[in-house]
């Protein structure tokens, strides 16, 4: 199993303003790489949150390419996808998961969405470490963490990231805004999550660090 966490901020470390307002942080270049990036993994994770909000298709969309689609995997412990959702009308074509902590829905099978269920801890939130023994049961090995700011914390709190892809783009948002990981309690420096920057380079005005865990 091999976890990927994908960010995509202002030079701040905020991914919308207050109100919610995402689209579009980082430019096109930037864009273009994330969709390779999806093309090269089994599955693409968001939150429900993130699902609601922006209604994401999560497909690669890259010009020409005509290779798999990578599964869509939300989670999403009371099952809240609207039926109509491009998530959900989209089930029967791509493989869309729902992480839930519950009996699957019919209106969810029925329209095509696999329906996975894990324990739940806290308030009511998929344990994430049974979440990945789950997809990885399913044959999706190599997930790809597409946010929102409290999912990226929650997979950073439990140690389960192995590379972080962070596109951060040439804007100031300010501290109202959304910040791209949210808390991760953290006790003293010592417990911070260390990574290793293996790369930079520039797209268009934006820039794409990459790091590896140490």
């Amino acid at each position: 199993m091999a976890i990927t966490l994908k960010l995509a901020s202002s030079l701040d470390g905020r991914i919308a303003t207050a109100a919610g307002e995402s689209r579009w942080i980082t430019g096109p270049e930037a864009r273009a790489a994330v969709h390779e990036l999806r093309a090269a993994h089994d599955a693409v994770l968001i939150g429900v949150e993130t699902a609601l909000a922006d209604d994401p298709e999560l497909t690669v969309r890259t010009p020409g390419y005509g290779g798999p689609q990578p599964a869509r995997v939300v989670l999403d412990s009371r099952q809240r996808l609207a039926d109509d959702c491009r998530l959900v009308a989209t089930a029967q074509q791509i493989p869309t998961y729902v992480v839930a902590v519950g009996p699957p829905e019919a209106r969810l099978a029925a329209a095509g969405v696999r329906v996975v269920t894990v324990p739940a801890v806290g308030e009511d939130r998929p344990e994430l470490k049974a979440v990945v023994a789950a997809l990885a049961a399913e044959g999706l090995a190599n997930l790809f963490v597409e946010g929102g700011g409290q999912v990226a914390a929650s997979f950073l709190r439990c140690g389960l990231v192995d590379a972080i892809e962070w596109f951060r783009a040439s804007m100031l948002i300010g501290g109202e805004g959304r910040p791209a990981v949210g808390a991760l309690a953290l006790g003293a420096l010592s417990d911070a999550p260390r990574f290793h920057r293996i790369d930079v380079r520039t797209l268009g005005d934006d820039l794409w660090e990459r790091y590896r865990r140490l």
